[in-house]
């Protein structure tokens, strides 16, 4: 039974791994562009440097992953957080914490670190642990769950304590995902089950791939890098690095069957980071757009199942459509089921802004790459023999508010993430 799971992994987790054998118990921990933004940067020698060209492609020998490792070692860490064991109430307003484990890595000179959302949950104070076992306490900047990204920041009161730590960050370099190609060198850092200074390798084995949304609802994360370098519970929010020691990628989760690390992995893309972690730091959240639809890729069946549609169309079919949302408001026309209990497809999409649609990952992509919240896109539709087009103006994904976050209620049952979803099931987009 595949699974996906989140690479963050619980102390009591590491607690039982014993010398002689390694066996995984980590649990299954669940997921839980932007209105434009320009930020000044006062400190040019304190900001990360992003990097608009690399070159993926150089060869990595062992000696130069030795290098290479050195270089970038003191610039990953290790996440500790508290988890809430169970829901507070009026005879038990104190409820045990359970200790998880993730990774991150330094973004600039000032403190601030990148992680995975899912690595922090709802803690506003976590503990950063550096390779040579220094300690220090870091405040959660901002979060963003459905793009998986959380920002950290160093926080000591003590001046003689932060200019310390300034002098020894090392910002890691972000590289350019959209230049990634497959088989390119993958090199993973982090702090699996708990073991710091943890490096693999492996190769870019896909991109593109889309890792559905979490069971009960949610939005898909769209445009991530899959690896085959192996990655395990405590990696979440490590880095993927290309061979020139340039960040690709955030390590976030895997495809498993056994509970064990089956080869394929999944980061996101260094380019979603350099665009959200900015905002993350000058607000404390970011706002993805949103269009309001679930629906699903045309396929063959579909085709036959459905009379009058062309053997050759490609494109989206609208299944369901958010009620007073962008699609809603467009015009675009979801499922029907008749008296016969028969289901009837709706509207399909075909192209958005001119670009052709062959599945759920291009749309979903196009929107989260390529449009903040207020953009317009023209859909191209197909209904009933013909084609029309429908203009929608983007919102807001629901419950995302600075103010407000709703909050889900702490478990000690660990949140598996839905099997991938069938051919034919409706998956939401952003």
């Amino acid at each position: 039974m595949t699974k996906l799971r989140l690479y963050k992994m619980s102390i009591a987790v590491r607690l039982s791994i014993s010398i002689s054998f390694l066996i995984l118990l980590g649990s299954t921990w669940s997921v839980s562009a932007q209105e434009r933004t320009q930020l000044i940067l006062h400190q040019i020698g304190d900001v990360n440097i992003t990097l608009s060209k690399n070159d993926n492609r150089l060869t990595v020998t062992p000696s130069s992953l030795n290098h290479l490792f050195k270089q970038v070692e003191n610039s990953v860490v290790q996440i500790t957080s508290q988890i809430p064991q169970g829901v507070p109430n009026a005879f038990s307003p104190q409820t045990p914490n359970a200790t998880a484990l993730g990774s991150g890595f330094i973004y600039d000179r000032v403190g601030h670190i990148v992680t995975n959302a899912h690595v922090v949950e709802d803690a506003n104070i976590v503990d950063v642990t550096f390779p040579n076992g220094n300690r220090y306490t870091a405040k959660v900047v901002g979060t963003d769950p459905y793009g998986d990204v959380a920002v950290l920041q160093i926080s000591e009161n003590n001046t003689h304590q932060q200019e310390q730590i300034s002098s020894i960050l090392k910002p890691l370099a972000i590289g350019n995902s959209s230049s990634v190609e497959v088989g390119d060198q993958a090199i993973a850092i982090g702090n699996p089950f708990g073991l710091s200074d943890t490096m693999t390798t492996g190769i870019i084995s896909g991109i593109g791939r889309l890792i559905p949304a979490t069971a009960g609802g949610g939005f898909s994360l769209p445009n991530v890098i899959q690896t085959d370098a192996p990655i395990n519970p405590g990696n979440s929010g490590g880095p993927l690095l290309n061979a020139r020691g340039q960040v690709i990628g955030m390590n976030t989760a895997g495809l498993t069957e056994t509970g064990t690390f089956s080869g394929i992995g999944f980061a996101i893309p260094s380019n979603a980071i350099s665009k959200i972690v900015p905002v993350l730091i000058s607000r404390g959240y970011y706002v993805h757009p949103y269009i309001g639809i679930r629906g699903g890729p045309v396929t063959a069946d579909l085709i036959e199942n459905n009379t009058g549609l062309p053997a050759n169309l490609s494109g989206i079919y609208v299944d369901t459509i958010t009620k007073g949302g962008p699609a809603d408001k467009a015009g675009l026309n979801g499922s029907t089921i008749d008296q016969y209990s028969k289901k009837h497809v709706g509207d399909i999409i075909t192209a958005v802004d001119g670009h052709k649609l062959s599945g759920i990952d291009d749309l979903a992509s196009y929107i989260d790459q390529h449009k903040v919240v207020g953009d317009n896109i023209t859909l191209t539709v197909y209904r009933h023999g013909h084609k029309i087009i429908l203009n929608a103006v983007l919102t807001a994904r629901p419950q995302l508010t600075p103010l407000m976050p709703t909050p889900s209620p702490p478990s000690s049952v660990p949140k598996p993430y839905p099997h991938p979803r069938p051919p034919m099931m409706p998956a939401p987009y952003p």
